[in-house]
């Protein structure tokens, strides 16, 4: 099964297809090539200590990581990101967000450069039908997300 006919499923379902229509999600995927049907993951990050420890959560990550294809783009939704509204990252060089306290400041040296997609953060944008949806300029990847996604892809380099 390829992304269309994957996307096209996923659209058949009531939360989603009330929220995207069938036409803007294949409109979305033309430009990207396709890769193996990909899953809808939920990893909790845990302990912000995870970005830097070696344990077993970190090694699941890894793991996790090392079984999926090797996606275009990854879209993370953090639950450390308070806003008045709904937004989506929509720099080309997002920083890292250190959104905490009281931790050794090997943690707080931890850079994740990935780079952002700002087209991908408009398609998102014009998909959600349900809400309205800003770009945002300044916030970056928190911990809720680069401190699981530097596991699965420690290279950076997956937008």
């Amino acid at each position: 099964m390829n992304r269309k006919q994957f996307l096209k499923i996923l659209a058949a379902l009531p939360i989603t297809g009330a929220a995207m229509k069938l036409s803007s999600l294949a409109k979305m995927t033309e430009p990207l090539k396709n890769t193996e049907r990909m899953p809808v993951l939920f990893l909790g990050h845990g302990s912000p200590m995870n970005a830097i420890e070696e344990n077993e959560f970190v090694s699941g990550f890894r793991q996790v990581g090392s079984e999926l294809p090797t996606p275009t783009a990854v879209l993370c939704i953090s639950a450390h990101w308070e806003t008045q509204g709904t937004f989506v990252t929509a720099m080309e060089h997002p920083r890292t967000i250190h959104d905490f306290g009281g931790f050794p400041k090997a943690l707080f040296d931890v850079q994740y450069p990935a780079p952002g997609s700002p087209e991908i953060a408009r398609e998102t944008k014009e998909l959600v039908q349900t809400t309205t949806v800003g770009l945002d300029e300044n916030w970056g990847l928190d911990h809720g997300a680069w401190s699981v996604i530097k596991h699965l892809y420690p290279k950076a380099d997956i937008p």
